[in-house]
């Protein structure tokens, strides 16, 4: 039998099915999401749950002409699948394939691609704004998680756009969760209008329903179907979006079709800015994802798609190392609290929370809050330790920068996910910290290589007290022990002749490259060069010792998993330029442009950073240092080596 979504290719189509076709295409939607991450990974809960919003936008408004905007991005999967990409969606997330959020690349009704929090309603104003003066009046949508509602950029926003009469319509997506429970008190408002008698009633029908039907195979008509409510009780200014001027409709049940078509015509009527409030369900219609108490199956890296299990772990990770360790350090010092920006479970701080409720704080998605907060325990006599991925830290910059550093306060704040990411593109790598936090005066910062590196790490950052301190480390699995030969000040020797040698190169590894570096000095070896690699235990402030080591070399390679423009190279370079060490220095790292998502291994083969690249280009250099090629020749082949090549080794100096 012809699945009815193979009859759809593009949002009109959609407007030509029936009720019965329509309860089938959310029941076959909902099918090809489950069998699509179980096999990519990607973001299932938040999917799963729009089914029904997502396909009642596209029934009543005209996409591309009339945007759709998602925020966060991650909730777009069914808008891809409605918008001609069914097809496509077994290439999620993979080299080549389709983004997990909007991509403009891909298609028209891809106007944003945006993949951090709380950005959609600015960008809606902004786009509204821009109709208006080209003379044209045509609604913009901007369908925002409750989650996203937490950051502080979402006000500003609607500040903005209550104060005109411009067509923006904000569909809030509110399931009670970012990534766990939403926290705050906006967040409690929109318990209080979700969970008013008359919603509850009827979502207990739709739960009721839901409960006999299977997932897979029949479709999902006895669930859904004769759930339509009026919108007699609908038309329920509340007074906070009163208060700014917008016009309020809801709750509407976010599961029930005709409902939501019904607000969504009632909002476009308006002509105006209105806020139309869906209450949803996340994972709704799969029992292992409605299940799962922590986060509903917010985001998978595989799974079994009869039963929801997961794939089994590849071992210990970097995430649940921290948590083991600040946990510890919770047990030894009651001065040291926690705070998450709405991720605790995956930035492994969901054990310290239930250890040490009243010392864990989740802001929200609200990064540059979290951040002035942190200053402010730490004003207090306390030692705050701010938990967020790398990618993160970029919007609460000026935050560290002027209300921490400038104060000298004592806050950690731990990046998990630096580096390179991969499947989550270009937004998610955490890429951009080493460059960006070599600027803030007087910061320490961390790059550990192993298990034992990273909790004496955190051990070492907590005792700090006259300035912030950060430790950084990668998605990726964690490796074996890397265990030093011998430290000369701060930085530990990992591989030499012996300890009186004067070496043909000196490599220094930052954080988990070392694992590469120490295997690509083989064929650096083997090509008749001698090396020496180290590994400072602190990227920033600069070791000086590392002065001292690199008068005993011919050649100095830095390689990092930062951008490798202003990333701690560069500040590595610096230094020997101000001692006065003539000290020929080159630089591997991520080139600065924005990469495409794929695996890890993938993606870092796509920069030059694998073993391979490494070795050979050290090997290439010391080549050029024992012929005694001038820096201009060595300039020229680099160039002309780079023209052919998408490697990140910049920064001959």
């Amino acid at each position: 039998m012809t699945r009815v979504l193979d009859r759809i290719g593009g949002p009109a189509d959609l407007r030509t099915l029936d009720a019965d076709d329509l309860v089938t295409l959310a029941a076959e939607i909902r099918d090809l999401l489950v069998h699509t991450v179980a096999r990519t990974g990607g973001h299932l809960g938040p999917n799963l749950g729009a089914v029904e919003l997502t396909m009642a936008l596209h029934r009543v408004f005209d996409s591309p002409t009339e945007p759709i905007l998602f925020d966060v991005g991650h909730q777009a999967y069914v808008h891809k699948i409605l918008t001609g990409r069914a097809a496509q969606m077994p290439t999620l997330r993979q080299a080549g394939g389709l983004s997990g959020y909007p991509s403009r690349a891909e298609s028209p009704h891809d106007w944003i691609e945006n993949s951090h929090a709380s950005t959609a309603l600015s960008y809606a104003d902004g786009l509204a704004k821009a109709f208006a003066v080209r003379g044209e009046r045509r609604p913009v949508v901007a369908v925002v998680g409750d989650g996203a509602l937490t950051g502080g950029m979402c006000w500003e926003a609607l500040n903005n756009i209550a104060a005109s009469d411009r067509p923006v319509i904000i569909v809030v997506n509110d399931n009670g969760r970012s990534y766990s429970p939403t926290a705050g008190g906006f967040a409690r408002h929109l318990v209080g209008l979700r969970l008013s008698p008359g919603y509850e009633r009827a979502l207990g029908r739709v739960k009721g329903a839901l409960d006999r039907t299977p997932v897979f195979g029949a479709p999902l008509y006895d669930a859904l179907h004769g759930m339509k409510r009026g919108l007699k009780d609908l038309l329920q200014p509340q007074g906070m979006f009163e208060d700014l001027g917008l016009k309020y409709l809801g709750p509407v049940d976010g599961h029930d079709l005709a409902a939501l078509e019904d607000a969504f015509r009632m909002a476009r009527g308006f002509d105006g800015p209105v806020i139309v409030h869906c209450a949803t369900r996340k994972g709704f219609g799969y029992a292992p994802a409605e299940n799962d108490e922590a986060d509903q199956m917010h985001q998978s890296r595989g799974f079994d798609p009869v039963t929801g299990l997961a794939r089994a772990s590849s071992g210990r990770s970097w995430t649940s190392v921290f948590g083991e360790e600040i946990v510890a350090l919770g047990d030894k010092r009651d001065d040291i609290v926690a705070i998450t920006a709405a991720m605790c479970e995956p930035t492994g701080l969901g054990e310290f929370m239930r250890r040490f409720p009243d010392r864990t704080y989740d802001v929200g998605i609200a990064e540059q809050h979290a951040m002035t907060s942190a200053a402010g325990l730490a004003s207090g006599g306390l030692h705050p330790v701010v938990a967020i991925y790398a990618t993160f830290l970029n919007r609460a910059f000026d935050q560290l920068l002027m209300d921490v550093a400038l104060h000298k306060l004592p806050v950690t704040v731990v990046l998990d996910r630096a580096g390179i990411t991969g499947e989550d593109g270009a937004s998610h790598n955490g890429m951009w910290d080493l460059a960006l936090l070599g600027m803030v005066p007087g910061i320490r910062i961390a790059a550990p290589r192993d298990e034992a590196t990273l909790r004496s790490a955190l051990r070492e950052a907590v005792e700090v007290s006259d300035g912030p301190t950060v430790v950084r480390f990668p998605k990726t699995p964690l490796g074996e022990p890397i265990p030093a030969l011998r430290r000369v000040g701060d930085t530990d020797v990992l591989a030499e002749p012996d300890s009186e040698s004067e070496v043909d190169v000196l490599v220094v590894a930052i954080g988990p490259m070392a694992a590469d570096v120490l295997e690509a000095a083989g064929s650096v070896r083997g090509a008749g060069y001698s090396v020496r690699v180290v590994s400072p235990r602190w990227a920033t402030p600069v070791d000086p010792s590392l002065t001292t080591l690199a008068e005993r070399a011919r050649l100095v390679v830095t390689v990092e998993d930062g951008v490798v423009t202003g990333g701690v190279g560069s500040r590595i370079a610096q230094t020997f330029r101000d001692a006065a060490r003539d000290v020929p220095t080159r630089h591997i790292g991520i080139p600065v442009r924005f990469l495409e998502h794929g695996s890890v291994a993938g993606v870092r083969a796509s920069v030059g950073l694998t073993v391979q690249d490494i070795g050979r280009r050290i090997v290439e250099w010391s080549a050029m240092m024992s012929s005694g090629a001038s820096t201009d020749d060595q300039d020229d082949v680099a160039s002309a080596r780079r023209s052919g090549e998408v490697g990140g080794i910049l920064g001959d100096e």
